[in-house]
């Protein structure tokens, strides 16, 4: 217990720095292929790892740009908006005065009370939140160069392990490295499905709302699931004015938030649990608890880090036998349950054979006698049968 809650003091402080190096491990883990394919068309090993680190960026790039260019395309619409809003504010206050006998000015004196009292309760979180954010993005100048040396050494660090685990042989510790690598892809390839999966929920429900742009907003929104908990609400909130700049109700604003706030009640209840947790075998309950968990110790990005640092963990943990128990906790039960049973069957097949080669136990036979003596055995010599005296017991 002393050495977990260590652990987790040391995780918790240093986490300006194991942060960036764990966001590293998994983009080298992501432009592998690509590396190790352009290594095998005879590109040296650093020409193949700056091209793949240059083409993620570019990638990277391109989709902010293409969002920024459609963002920047409703800065023609503010004042439409803001004509909206003072239409919508004016229909506010004219309900107040009819169904609650409220005058303006007293609507407007509450309104604006309550709009300082909440203003006064977020500068806090918002402070705290540019401070992080700007923390992050200085730190993540550095995860370029980490990914440039994890790609190049790995060979080396392979070596490392070898050394450093002398007691655990070479093979199955390369085993344990390539099972690790597998489930890190998979992961990435669910978080993906994911967000296709969300982008496309997302897109249904704007275009059943007669949103104009559903697809770019609905795919927006899905993007920034990255940001849990936080980033549908920045996804929903350009579709919601696009809504009262084109449609002549409100009503419609309300429903695209109720949408997304849907979509994102879906995706963090059922959809990243037991697609992303099926993809790294990670069952649903497991999935939930890590992400809370990886929130408390790292904010944001210990919950983008959560499920992948899980699925690692698990590997290691099924790969002692002392420690299989707990790896057998997090997985999920029907898979786990049908490896063991194979397991069982294949040990059941390999002792059974034994059993059938052993030579059978001989039971002890029983002297024979003159009563049970076998057929064709002539009969013993007569002996003396009265006592021997002592020249007898002399001869």
């Amino acid at each position: 217990m002393v050495s977990l809650l260590a652990g987790v003091y040391i995780l918790y402080i240093l986490r300006e720095i194991i942060i960036p190096l764990a966001f590293s491990v998994l983009f080298s883990i992501l432009l592998h292929p690509l590396c190790l394919r352009l290594e095998r068309w005879r590109v040296p090993r650093i020409l193949a790892i700056l091209i793949s680190i240059l083409i993620f960026i570019v990638v990277l790039v391109g989709l902010i740009y293409v969002a920024s260019i459609q963002i920047a395309g409703f800065a023609d619409e503010i004042p439409r908006i803001t004509a909206k809003a003072e239409d919508l504010l004016d229909q506010m206050l004219s309900m107040g005065e009819r169904y609650f006998d409220l005058s303006r000015s007293q609507q407007v004196t509450e309104g604006k009370r309550y709009l300082l009292n909440a203003l006064g309760e977020s500068r806090t979180m918002l402070l705290s939140t540019v401070v992080a954010t700007t923390g992050t993005l200085t730190t993540a100048i550095l995860v370029p160069i980490y990914v440039f040396f994890f790609l190049l050494y790995r060979d080396f660090f392979r070596r490392f392990l070898h050394k450093a685990f002398k007691q655990v042989p070479h093979y199955k510790l390369d085993r344990i490295l390539q099972k690790i690598y597998e489930v890190i892809k998979s992961y990435l390839a669910g978080l993906v499905l994911v967000i296709g999966i969300v982008g496309v929920l997302n897109t249904i429900g704007l275009l059943l709302l007669g949103i104009d742009n559903a697809i770019f907003f609905g795919f927006l929104a899905a993007f920034l699931i990255l940001i849990p908990y936080v980033g549908i609400l920045i996804g929903s909130i350009l579709p919601a004015l696009m809504s009262i700049v084109t449609e002549d109700s409100p009503i419609y604003a309300l429903g695209v938030i109720g949408v997304m706030a849907f979509v994102q009640f879906l995706e963090g209840n059922f959809i990243t649990p037991n697609i992303v947790g099926s993809k790294i075998s990670i069952n649903p309950l497991a999935a939930i608890v890590a992400l809370f968990l990886g929130g408390q110790l790292w904010g944001l990005s210990g919950l983008i880090l959560a499920l992948p640092l899980t699925a690692i963990i698990k590997v290691i943990l099924d790969s002692s036998p002392s420690l299989e128990p707990y790896g057998y906790l997090l997985g999920e039960p029907e898979r786990e349950v049908a490896e063991e049973n194979a397991r069982e069957e294949q040990r059941a097949q390999i002792v059974e054979p034994q059993k059938r080669r052993r030579p059978p136990r001989h039971r002890n036979r029983k002297k024979p006698t003159p009563n049970n003596r076998p057929e064709g055995t002539p009969p013993p010599p007569p002996g003396p049968t009265g006592p021997r005296n002592s020249e007898d017991q002399d001869s």
